[in-house]
């Protein structure tokens, strides 16, 4: 199986030097800390937690996968223990409220220790990963007794947290939602209705479950605007914030899933649950945004995460594995064959994954950043970096995810056979990575409302904010020193703004028509967004080479893996524009009755 080693060279690079962290956190009141000493000493100390603790249990969690019970749900040996060691390391407070016993960090630091962990075991992962979201939730929406009660709790580790939204009738269309909230004499409510595909809904790791729950009021209007949101625990909880009695909610199954097997996927029956209004009534999908749109990013980390683990095990078996020949002669002439990283399509492979995982995790961690501004920033910072999130999250989670796919396939490509045999580890991956693209909304999803929300439905206001962007950067670095990036960079620019006035102009005469366009739309985005972050590591790079000193090595490969990026896959928009412009005739034409087997 592959050897985990956590990337924190380039996570430093992307955070310190790309990002300019430190900068802009002295900036954002409330974030001052956040200095580079810090930021450093935190990815380091997360390294070694995932190295040594979660990544021994990747393998064995998957084999051994959750035991149901009538009595609760078994994680896979180490799991509870390591999610133990999670607590007393302070990792889940890193980035929460100081008020509710957090440490105040940036949020862009809670990102960084989800793909670390993430990375070394994305199925342990989500135990703890699942309670951001229901922190953020709370911090934003919650009264102050649901804070004390619920929010101090999840912060420090001792609960956690899930989000139950899908049912077996409605999976991204939740108006269609039937789960029941009838009002109680005491002000709370009773909950009754079945979830499924719950992530970590069930497990032995903490000692309560809080559960952000979405349900109907009797009186609610029909559709999305009659959905209000619901803290309902596991155990309900005493006047002075301790575990009451058990509460009448139920796993009564665990999925048997594709992948990710040590992670407990659950249904969940809620019969006649205690559980507590969050929010206003019927605004309970808002409310849900702010867990969704953390959950998305975290997904996107998923990506990240599958396509950094496959390369890392890629790479030490293209090193060590000896078939054939160089094209060009002997590499290895004392040995019977050379090995295979010498090939070219073996370089294909690796440095896809290379320039994927590396152009991702500065893309994610500029998402992250702009989160923080939106939490921390003035009013006009604010607005703008909530602008720029509308228009990037949809494609950092299905982009990333996408191509994380990819580039775990590729992983088990280099390893031939073997790569298709358990043991290797590699085909685990491609498992695990599978879900990506379908939870918090599928690429379909993502992609509509990428091109019908943010972009047609802005008026191209939205995309224009981030296009100003680039041209900033092509204008900064005009010179020829940087031409081979940032000449292609400005055409494709250019092209994206030309093909998304073309769609608007196709879906006026016929709504399918963004429909059709809408995920290739989403994948020439992201080939887009990915060319404007290799254009800054790559003039990161250049500036450091020019400086002199140490690690020139790893500024030199910068260069050169975003030269691949721009000569290799920036180029596969000119496919997607021709089927993005083909229209929806070809997809709409059949008639159901001919769609037959």
């Amino acid at each position: 199986m592959p050897q985990f080693k956590a990337p924190t060279r380039d996570i430093k690079f992307a955070i310190n030097e790309v990002l300019n962290s430190e900068a802009l956190y002295q900036t954002l009141p409330g974030c001052e800390e956040a200095t580079q000493d810090i930021i450093n000493a935190i990815i380091d100390e997360g390294a070694k937690f995932a190295e040594e603790v979660v990544a021994p249990l990747y393998q064995s969690g998957d084999e051994e996968g959750c035991t149901w019970s009538e009595d609760g749900v078994k994680t896979p040996a180490g799991f509870a223990d390591a999610y133990r060691q999670y607590v007393e390391n302070g990792w889940p407070a890193l980035s929460a409220d100081p008020t509710y016993g957090g440490q105040g960090l940036p949020n862009m630091l809670g990102i960084v220790m989800n793909e670390l962990a993430g990375t070394a075991n994305w199925a342990w992962l989500m135990y703890p990963g699942l309670s951001h979201g229901a922190i953020h939730t709370v911090e934003e929406h919650g009264d102050e007794q649901q804070k004390q009660h619920y929010l101090t709790k999840m912060i420090s580790g001792e609960w956690t947290g899930t989000m139950c939204l899908t049912e077996s009738h409605c999976g991204s269309d939740l108006g269609l939602l039937r789960t029941k909230a009838e009002p109680q004499a005491d002000g709370s409510y009773a909950i009754t209705g079945t979830k499924i595909f719950i992530s970590a809904g069930e497990h032995d790791m903490a000692e309560n479950i809080v559960h952000i729950v979405l349900a109907r009021l009797p009186d609610a209007p029909e559709g999305t605007k009659g959905i209000s949101l619901f803290i309902v625990p596991k155990f309900d909880v005493t006047a002075d914030g301790g575990i009451g009695e058990r509460n009448a909610v139920h796993c009564a199954s665990i999925e048997e899933k594709m992948g990710i097997h040590g992670n407990a996927t659950c249904v969940l029956n809620f019969d006649g649950a205690r559980g507590y209004l969050i929010g206003p009534p019927n605004k309970g999908l808002n409310a849900m945004f702010t867990f969704m749109n953390t959950a998305r990013i975290g997904t996107a980390i998923q990506g990240l995460a599958h396509t950094e683990l496959s390369f890392q095990g890629a790479l030490s078996y293209a090193k060590e594995r000896l078939a054939m020949r160089s094209l060009t002669g002997p590499k290895n002439p004392d040995g019977p064959a050379d090995p295979i990283i010498v090939h070219p399509d073996v370089r294909r492979m690796l440095l896809t994954q290379k320039a994927i995982a590396e152009g991702a995790r500065v893309f994610l961690y500029y998402l992250a950043q702009l989160g923080d501004v939106v939490q921390c920033g003035d009013a006009e910072s604010a607005k703008k970096a909530d602008d720029l999130m509308a228009l990037l999250t949809p494609i950092a989670k299905a982009f990333t995810t996408e191509l994380g796919y990819e580039c775990s396939n590729l992983g088990v490509q280099v390893y031939g056979g073997h790569g298709f045999i358990r043991e290797w580890g590699m085909e685990q991956i491609v498992r695990d990575c599978r879900i990506s693209m379908l939870y918090e909304g599928t690429t379909g999803i993502q992609a509509l409302d990428l091109l019908g929300r943010k972009v047609l439905g802005s008026g191209g206001k939205l995309l224009l904010e981030f296009t100003g962007l680039i041209d900033e950067l092509c204008e900064q670095h005009s010179g020829p020193e940087m031409a081979e990036f940032i000449e292609p960079l400005k055409a494709a620019k250019d092209e994206w703004l030309e093909v998304s006035m073309k769609l608007g102009e196709a879906a006026m005469e016929n709504p399918d028509n963004a429909g059709a366009a809408a995920v290739d739309y989403m994948m020439y985005s992201g080939y887009v967004t990915f060319a404007y972050f290799w254009a800054r590591m790559a003039a990161v790079a250049q500036a450091r080479i020019a400086q002199g000193g140490e690690d020139m090595s790893f500024y030199e490969a910068k260069i050169i893996t975003a030269r691949f990026y721009f000569d290799k896959l920036l180029p596969r928009t000119r496919t997607l524009k021709e089927t993005m412009l083909s229209g929806a005739d070809t997809l709409m034409e059949m008639p159901e009755a001919l769609f037959i087997v």
